[in-house]
């Protein structure tokens, strides 16, 4: 390896250890007679050292002309940091360069690497690759690979099997519409990209395979929403010979390992259950936020001798008058009150009645 440690594993009792580090210039910091150079993997940011009259003049000559992301590898002892920071694990030792090699050069960044960017997202996605040196990224991207390997261990352990279905498939009926790839051997044919594995699944019940798993790439030619992409990952499972508690039992008992496994959060199982006609009767959604605490209270009665048509002409067709019950919504403003009826247009509504 180049590299003898990685830029986030260096503690004080590693202190005159020799060693290597390869990473990018996070910053650098010339004070005149010492200079600090930040260097920075995926692991973590260690402080590199250069003084006058310890450092060699060309070293040092080196050093100034590093800039923002330069790939550099340094090599030096472990010493003791003067001015200790508590803010990254490395924050107790410095490395004192006694040689550099500057790997790769760069240009100026044109967004700063920092967890809070100067990047708006056109620009980050241009310059993806820089984009995905940011903190916040990769520790998404982490948290993302933990998760898939905390689920493939939870469920290997129940005895699932984990299959990999094909992508380039026959178009099959579902929800949403195929995207479509041209077959250079086929010419004026045709493969879909699957919207979920569901043939291959029930396939594999009827082989007898009983329980298996995928996660899966999943495609749909379809607007967007709040939980779906037109390219989306799912966790993709099917069982023989179960009843409802079963999958109740298993998903449960999924969720309350990864939450444990991964957030250290322990949460109580069997989850609460609501019937789906309390659900729309007291939410208007099947997937209600119970953290919401201002349910629907039916007011047809009401609303149908009011007066206003809007409300008694839905009711004679059949329908429901449905309200929330605001505590204290008598002292709101007009100007609030208008201002809320804007709010809720967002999500599809015609006005707010009050």
């Amino acid at each position: 390896m180049l590299r003898t440690h990685n830029c986030g594993e260096l503690r004080i009792g590693q202190i005159n250890e020799s060693v290597t580090l390869c990473g990018w210039v996070q910053r650098v910091r010339d004070k005149g007679g010492m200079l600090w150079v930040d260097l920075r993997d995926r692991y973590g940011i260690t402080q590199l050292l250069f003084e006058e009259g310890a450092t060699s003049e060309a070293l040092l000559n080196t050093a100034r002309t590093l800039g923002r992301e330069f790939v550099i590898s340094a090599s030096g002892p472990v010493s003791e940091r003067y001015a200790k920071n508590d803010k990254i694990a490395t924050g107790e030792i410095e490395i004192k360069v006694e040689s550099l090699e500057v790997v790769n050069a760069s240009k100026v960044p044109p967004f700063i690497i920092e967890d809070e960017t100067d990047g708006g997202e056109d620009l980050r996605m241009k310059y993806r690759y820089l984009d995905l040196r940011r903190n916040v990224i990769r520790e998404k991207l982490q948290l993302r690979s933990k998760l898939a390997n905390a689920t493939r261990n939870y469920l290997a352990n129940q005895d699932f099997i984990e299959v990999e279905t094909p992508v380039l498939i026959k178009s099959t009926p579902e929800g949403a519409r195929d995207y479509l790839v041209p077959s250079r051997v086929h010419p004026g044919s045709f493969y879909a990209l699957p919207q979920s594995p569901q043939i291959f699944k029930q396939l594999l019940m009827v082989s007898g395979y009983d329980r298996y798993m995928q996660i899966a790439r999943c495609f749909r030619d379809e607007d967007l929403r709040g939980n779906r992409q037109p390219e989306f990952t799912q966790l993709d499972l099917e069982m023989s010979f179960i009843q409802p508690e079963d999958v109740y039992n298993l998903v449960e008992g999924l969720l309350s390992s990864l939450f444990e496994t991964l957030l250290d959060v322990k949460i109580s199982i069997p989850f609460e259950r609501m019937p789906y006609q309390t659900a729309m009767q007291d939410y208007g959604v099947d997937t209600p936020d119970l953290r919401f605490d201002l349910k629907l209270i039916d007011i047809s009665d009401i609303a149908g001798q009011c007066g206003l048509k809007v409300f008694s002409d839905a009711i004679e067709r059949g329908g429901i008058a449905k309200a929330i019950n605001v505590k204290r919504g008598s002292e709101f403003s007009r100007k609030e009150l208008d201002e809320l009826t804007e709010f809720v247009k967002i999500y599809g509504a015609k006005g707010m009645a009050w």
